[in-house]
């Protein structure tokens, strides 16, 4: 914690970070934004959202009685929902999610992403929100075959399409700058840095037969990529598994090469001892969404076990709030709850949110995210917090978990960039697209 601090940001890095008065002298030409009495931090990153999730919030799911498990939760709403959606319905959910997401200091996003109904093209569509609005984000499709293998295996090749595309940018750009030489390399974006990815998703083991899972690893061989997938979020998973033969989930995954390094497996509910230790030594990471577990009522995930194995554990929304910091006092508290111990949680949740989603996306996009210093992209945030009691280095944390929420997230800068100045979100007339979004959902609420 720097006291009376400042970052210097030149492009899109930052260059310097210290005493404001030693910045601005020794930056005498840069120009100053004033923060005076407010926290600068590293911009906040969600490493599993679903942003097609939007509409979901205060639809009737016509239907004569509410889902009584996890199951049926998915059978009356989110596998509906997925097989509705049009091109507008994915654009605009995106959109809003993500400049909700910005408001509330979120400048890195992991996205699982379903449409079964517009398969093809449909990650453009959400790239297409992502660089309008400014962020970093890793997209994916979830691959599933509880719509039959055709569905199973156009979802595939829409993984496939998106990510060849980024890897043919970027072996693009790299040539341009090799032919342009060392004058015209600057001019021409050298050093340019990454603000789309890919993985190739999957939904769930449950819903995903042998010939598609030999098919998806064979494809990431390929490609070169980890996948993202949904891992024992409910029990039905790890009877699944167990009735095919296998031990768990995480052991029949193991059978088709899913756990690669940086494989994101979700939620992790119903994970065993033995399969936390499977995945620290494929190097896979598991990412905790607590909030999201709770509202579907299957538990939650065994964070501390994962942990001290020296699983990477990160920390997610799962689209049910766009506030990871929320997600943080959320967490904090489920811990102390399933464990019993009011020591719980506090370092653990630290260690998600702060260390692990940042090496997390670091590993993805190649460069430090989620950290305020000297080469590390100029992601940050302002939050106007005034505290009733004094803050230090040593209490810095606490103050975040008990008095900071994302409302209170004034600036939102990613790449050096300002997307969002004063609570107000630069280059959209928010209230337009919020307008314009609930009329689409109104238009999607019809067809559900």
């Amino acid at each position: 914690m720097i006291e009376d601090g400042g970052v210097v940001i030149d492009g899109e890095e930052i260059v310097a970070v210290g005493k404001r008065s030693d910045l601005q002298r020794d930056y005498p030409e840069a120009s100053f934004k004033d923060a005076a009495g407010k926290v600068i931090m590293p911009g906040m990153i969600n490493t599993h959202m679903h942003l097609y999730s939007t509409f979901a919030r205060g639809m009737d799911l016509k239907t004569e009685q509410a889902p009584k498990n996890f199951t049926e939760i998915l059978e009356k709403l989110w596998w509906r929902l997925d097989k509705a959606l049009n091109e507008d319905d994915i654009y605009y959910s995106a959109l809003y999610a993500i400049l909700d997401g910005i408001k509330k200091g979120i400048t890195t996003i992991f996205d699982h992403h379903a449409s079964f109904g517009q398969i093809d093209g449909s990650l453009d569509i959400i790239a297409a929100a992502v660089e309008q609005a400014g962020i970093r984000a890793n997209l994916a499709f979830e691959v599933s075959d509880r719509h039959g293998p055709e569905k199973a295996q156009a979802a595939l090749r829409e993984n496939e399409r998106f990510i060849k595309k980024l890897q043919h940018q970027k072996n693009e750009l790299k040539n341009l700058q090799k032919k342009a030489g060392k004058k015209q390399k600057k001019k021409n974006g050298e050093g340019k840095m990454t603000y789309l990815g890919g993985t190739i998703g999957l939904h769930a083991s449950f819903t995903l037969e042998d010939e598609t899972l030999e098919r998806a690893a064979a494809l990431a061989d390929e490609l070169g990529v980890p996948f993202h997938i949904h891992t024992a979020e409910g029990r039905a998973d790890l009877e699944d598994s167990k009735k095919r033969g296998y031990r768990g989930v995480v052991d029949r995954l193991d059978q088709f090469n899913i756990w690669r390094p940086g494989t994101l497996a979700i939620h992790g509910v119903y994970l065993q001892e033995e399969e936390l230790l499977i995945l620290k030594e494929r190097s896979s990471c598991l990412v905790h969404n607590p909030e999201s577990n709770m509202g579907n009522a299957v538990g939650a995930a065994p964070v501390k076990n994962a942990l001290d194995r020296g699983v990477e554990v990160g920390l997610g929304t799962d689209g049910y709030t766009a506030d990871i910091f929320e997600s943080i006092k959320v967490a904090n508290l489920l811990q102390k709850h399933k464990l019993k111990d009011p020591r719980a949680g506090w370092e653990e949740v630290y260690r998600m949110a702060f260390i692990n989603n940042r090496e997390i996306a670091g590993r993805f996009f190649q460069q430090e995210l989620g950290v305020l210093k000297p080469g590390a992209a100029a992601d940050l945030i302002i939050i106007n917090y005034s505290p009733p009691t004094p803050v230090n280095a040593k209490n810095a944390y606490s103050h975040l978990l008990f008095g900071v929420e994302g409302s209170m997230v004034e600036t939102t800068v990613v790449g050096g960039r300002i997307l969002m100045e004063n609570r107000e979100v630069k280059n959209f007339d928010y209230e337009r697209i919020c307008s314009k979004v609930r009329e689409q959902a109104r238009d999607f609420w019809r067809r559900f």
